[in-house]
């Protein structure tokens, strides 16, 4: 799975990662985003440029009939099933995204003992790509939500120690064929062995949404 992680970049390096059309944005650094909260991402416009949208992290289907409250777990969708999936498949058709991010936080260890650890990309990069799709949805009330989903694939041999999910990491050379629907589930497999590294972080990351404008959430501690 992906659970929390981080977008902690600058417009420029988003920008020059990842090809993003328009007017310079203020990003607020954010180091431990939990699901159902407004994310940065990256889709295709009208006119086939890529933007950067915010949008609501779990994603809600164009034809979903009930209120929010009652939406199930969307904010990943699995590699193997994304196509198929009712919750899924017109978005794996026709909305495409990238979700730029700086980390994401896996668990080992025992319940009531867990210790997070800290991925984020081997060269130092400060912007990964996750493989995403987006919907848009309008409430019985009228309102419109944007929303997105991480997509995310069996472990790699390097990732299976800490779990047996990670979400799909795409190289630059893969974004326009994602982006456009080109690509197929076949695209959606483990990131290379030596994309990312790892450190154990603090344990205060435990808590879901706390903390999440604290830089120090992402410094390596002691095991």
């Amino acid at each position: 799975m992906c659970g929390p992680f981080t977008q902690r970049y600058t417009w420029a390096e988003v920008r020059e990662f990842l090809s993003v059309i328009g007017a310079p944005l203020n990003l607020r650094p954010r180091f431990n985003i939990a699901p159902t909260t407004t994310i940065d991402v990256v889709r295709l416009d009208v006119e086939g440029q890529r933007e950067l949208v915010r949008m609501r992290w779990g994603l809600v289907p164009g034809w979903w009939s009930k209120p929010l409250k009652y939406v199930p777990a969307t904010f990943n969708a699995r590699a193997e099933t994304v196509a198929e999936k009712p919750m899924f498949w017109n978005a794996f058709k026709a909305r495409r995204c990238i979700i730029p991010a700086s980390g994401f936080y896996e668990w080992t260890g025992e319940k009531g003992a867990k210790v997070p650890h800290l991925f984020s990309a081997a060269d130092g990069s400060p912007v990964l790509a996750f493989a995403g799709l987006w919907d848009r949805w309008k409430s019985p009330e009228g309102e419109e939500i944007l929303s997105a989903t991480i997509i995310v694939s069996g472990a790699s041999a390097w990732m299976t120690p800490y779990h047996d999910r990670m979400p799909v990491l795409l190289m630059s050379e893969q974004f326009d064929a994602w982006l456009s629907g080109e690509a197929g589930p076949d695209a959606l497999r483990p990131a290379a062995e030596s994309a990312l590294r790892e450190w154990i972080v603090s344990a205060r990351v435990n808590k879901t949404g706390q903390g999440a404008d604290d830089p120090s959430l992402v410094e390596p501690v002691a095991a």
